[in-house]
């Protein structure tokens, strides 16, 4: 399976700082891409490339013009779910076994500014994260987490030129030539 985020409205003077977070959630816990509506973000793109050429993986970021054909596209060319993460939703205690057990590739759809009432209908899915506010940040980071069973926290990313190594009091970063792997 599959996971790849939709990030609905970004806006760059507002929200630069918040969608980079979101995306680097997305990929260090388990998606394998991004795509975001909104304002076009040439900074953010370049945030995540260089984020992916230093620390590995392939993940990939992506900007759309139009959210519901991107929905669209995820159900007409990868037969793929549709889960939207809103705090109206249903419990994500509650939904989560079925989300895990379908095979199919999931678009996880998280909102930035006022989400339009159209993309609930579109969602095979419609999860909450708590019925409290907090940041799409968090309730995906959760989603994730939930969805993959922890094993994401385990995850390699091949051809890293950065890895931390793990210490109890320091901070140590391994640095490693382009030809080599980490």
């Amino acid at each position: 399976m599959a996971i790849h985020v939709l990030r609905l409205g970004h806006r760059s003077s507002r929200d630069k700082r918040v969608t980079t977070h979101l995306i680097l959630a997305a990929r260090a816990l388990g998606a394998s891409s991004a795509t975001y509506d909104g304002e076009r973000d040439p900074s953010l793109e370049e945030s995540v490339r260089d984020v992916v050429t230093d620390w590995g993986g392939s993940f990939s970021l992506e900007y759309t013009d139009s959210w519901r054909r991107s929905i669209a596209a995820w159900r007409d060319e990868r037969g793929g779910k549709v889960v939207h993460l809103t705090m109206y939703g249903i419990p994500l205690q509650d939904v989560i076994s079925s989300i895990r057990d379908d095979p199919s590739d999931k678009l996880v759809v998280v909102g930035g500014a006022k989400v339009p009432g159209e993309a609930y209908s579109l969602a095979d899915w419609n999860v909450s994260v708590t019925q409290q506010p907090h940041s799409e940040v968090s309730a995906l980071a959760v989603f994730l987490h939930e969805l993959l069973e922890g094993r994401e926290l385990g995850r390699v990313f091949e051809g890293a030129r950065l890895r931390v190594l793990p210490q109890e009091r320091e901070k140590r970063v391994e640095e490693r030539s382009p030809e080599s792997k980490i």
